[in-house]
Parts: structure tokens; sequence; C-alpha cells
């Protein structure tokens, strides 16, 4: 059963939508591969990497709110500061590629 109560039916296409899906938020293979074994487990991974998603772009747009912020004020160290601890904690490549791109843009306006 999904969240929704509704029945889970782990189909050839289903399995290639999580098998691609939980690529992109950090979960290997082997993870993927063992948690496809079944109805249940397959739900549990598609409860994770919603979870993965639904985290991590709250914790990037929280990231990117403050960082905003702190450039806005011309406190360029305190922006990287939101970004970094994104960085230590996230596991989303997409995420953490948006926030090294912002750290990146940072240290741009901070060269001479």
């Amino acid at each position: 059963m999904t969240d929704l109560g509704e029945p889970f039916a782990l189909t050839d296409e289903l399995r290639a939508l999580l098998r691609g899906t939980a690529s992109e938020v950090a979960i290997t293979p082997g993870e993927v591969a063992q948690a496809l074994q079944d109805d249940a487990s397959a739900a549990a991974l598609l409860k994770e990497i919603a979870k993965r998603i639904r985290v991590g772009s709250r914790r990037l747009s929280r990231a990117l709110t403050e960082a905003n912020k702190r450039r806005e004020e011309g406190d360029l160290e305190g922006a990287r500061a939101p970004l970094q601890e994104l960085l230590e904690r996230e596991v989303v490549p997409f995420y953490r590629e948006l926030a090294q791109l912002e750290l990146d843009a940072l240290d741009a306006l901070d060269a001479p």
C-alpha cells in the first residue's frame, strides 16, 4: 500500500523509474537491487527517494535564501557559511552542485 492507501504494484516500468531516480539521489545500485526484490522494500525505497528530494530541496532553499540575504548585506564570508554547511550534510548530487555553483559565484564576487 502507498501512503495514499492505494496498492503498490512493482512493474517493470516502476523498477526502471526507481533505478534511475535512486541514482540521482545518491542511493547505490546495490541498495536499489536489494530494495527491488519485493513490493514492500520497493515502497520503502520510493519513500526514501521522496524524502531525500523533499529534505534536500528544503535544505537548499534555506541555504540559498540565507546566503543571498547575507550577500545583499555585503557579508560574503557569511554568505558562504550556509552553503558550506549544506555541502557537509547534503547527499543529493544535484543539490550539492547547485550549492557549489553558488559558492563559486561568491568567490568570483570576492576576486580582485
